[in-house]
């Protein structure tokens, strides 16, 4: 049995930090311990943490336990005002946080305003009673696969401090893997929730398009989603049941799904499910042997589970130059408000990528869009055979951190040692990375599941039941 993975540190004994979101309210129901107990938890672990790993841009505590005792105050007298009262959670500094400035990694973004406004994630959970701890770190607008910014400096794994913990939601990743706090708000537009979990050993998922309204709009357009990144399934449906649910603010919101639909996806198991098993899209990707091993043992945890599972590859070349079409574009068009001045103080890939997304054409913008629809198109009649595919989420494991790409790896840019993670951005499908294992120098490997748009219970279900499968003792 593959072993789950543990981040280096912490190096003292589990506590109420290492609990999960659904262990936490579960000890506030029968009056264990308090909200409060747990915020501090939470807010130490943060602390004295966050010189090691940089996983925050802002850990406010004053406002954190103001919340807590407000939450706690509403368990006393039995009326938590909801799904996830009590609970710390941290959220990406790309997503509004009313009271909060929300810079996006960005020296270019003023620190000045009421900042009043919460994204709709937020919003959701706040009217739960979710104990907000602070905002995590992101790479510039969310531009790149691993975390480091002029504003907030290079965001490092929590297995190897030497190392990236991937990106662009990396500052979520690793604290969520470290225990300062069990739920997180990423996003993700080419992998950005799924490679940072992947690299730091939690969970994490990428809805269907839609199914977490975002506002504002994302300058990357549709390719853009918000995510949970937790340390369990079963926490990371939970908080899609919070924040899965519409925002008259963003108009193209799927309808709301039953209440509590994602945490009741989680049971039955994978017995009967239809599975594609794709090491390696056909031989397009290289896989580090001792990745593929990892995965490959998972794939046979399925097998065992009663999946029917066959090696199969989705019917698609890498779409790498459309999705930089589009993503180049997003950069240009999220940065195009800046003078020549003000550009200068951006990351310089980052003014990289802007100049070649500002020469795109309107032409040239519409024909990769033609490549993503083909791509969809693709992907929808590979799911009429198969209910789940599944690859590595990553060829490697993490690399040194502050740089793009792996050293000696002769890539140019990110897009290059992720190819499992973007296409599913640009085909707006439900994918996951669940944790399955470590590979020879200690550090975690991720699988990936995929299924059909909107068959966000499905990707639950099964990521449930592998984890259920990995964790020590299970069946």
């Amino acid at each position: 049995m593959t072993e789950p993975a543990q981040p280096a540190q912490p190096a003292e004994p589990a506590g109420l930090a290492d609990l999960s979101a659904v262990q936490l309210l579960e000890g506030y129901r029968k009056g264990e311990f308090s909200p409060v107990d747990a915020t501090l938890a939470a807010l130490e672990r943060a602390e004295r943490l966050q010189p090691v790993v940089n996983a925050f841009v802002r850990i406010d505590a004053d406002a954190a336990l103001a919340q807590a005792r407000e939450s706690a105050d509403r368990w006393r007298r039995g009326v938590p005002a909801g799904l996830v009262d009590g609970v710390p959670t941290t959220v990406k500094d790309i997503i509004l946080l009313r009271g909060t400035p929300t810079l996006r990694g960005s020296r270019t973004v003023g620190r000045g305003g009421s900042w009043s406004e919460d994204a709709p994630s937020t919003a959701r959970l706040r009217e739960h009673g979710a104990v907000f701890l602070g905002k995590t770190t992101t790479p510039e607008f969310g531009w790149k696969g691993v975390t480091d910014s002029p504003l907030s400096g290079v965001t490092r794994n929590p297995y190897d401090a030497s190392r990236t913990a991937g990106g662009s939601s990396g500052g979520s990743a690793a604290a969520v893997a470290l225990g300062a706090g069990p739920l997180s708000l990423g996003t993700d537009g080419g992998g950005s929730v799924r490679i940072p979990a992947a690299f730091c050993g939690i969970f994490a998922l990428k809805p269907t398009y839609g199914r977490i309204p975002l506002y504002p709009a994302s300058a990357f357009g549709t390719l853009s989603h918000v995510g949970p990144m937790t340390r369990t399934v079963a926490d990371a449906a939970l908080l899609m049941d919070v924040v899965g649910r519409p925002d008259s603010r963003d108009w193209s919101a799927l309808a709301p799904p039953a209440p509590g639909w994602f945490t009741d996806s989680l049971s039955g198991g994978v017995r009967g499910l239809r599975v594609a098993y794709s090491p390696s899209f056909g031989g397009q990707v290289a896989v580090r042997p001792a990745v593929a091993r990892v995965v490959r043992r998972a794939v046979e945890r399925l097998a065992e589970l009663g999946a029917y599972v066959v090696e199969a590859d989705p019917d698609f070349t890498d779409p790498v130059a459309a999705f930089h079409t589009l993503w180049f574009s997003g950069a240009a068009r999220v940065t195009q408000r800046l003078g020549d001045r003000e550009a200068e103080l951006l990351d310089p890939g980052l003014r990289e990528i802007r100049a070649a997304g500002a020469r795109i054409s309107a032409l040239d913008y519409l024909a990769a869009v033609d490549v993503r629809m083909e791509l969809g198109r693709r992907m929808g009649l590979f799911h009429e055979s198969y209910d789940l595919l599944v690859t590595p989420t990553l060829p490697i494991t993490a690399f040194e951190a502050g740089v793009e790409v792996p050293a000696g790896s002769g890539l140019r840019r990110w897009t290059g040692w992720t190819p499992f993670t973007y296409p599913f951005n640009m085909t707006q499908q439900p994918a996951a990375t669940v944790p399955v294992g470590i590979d020879g120098d200690g550090l975690p490997v991720g699988l990936q599941l995929v299924a059909a748009r909107h068959r966000d219970d499905l990707v639950l279900r099964a990521a449930h039941a592998l984890e259920e499968a990995l964790r020590p003792g299970g069946s």
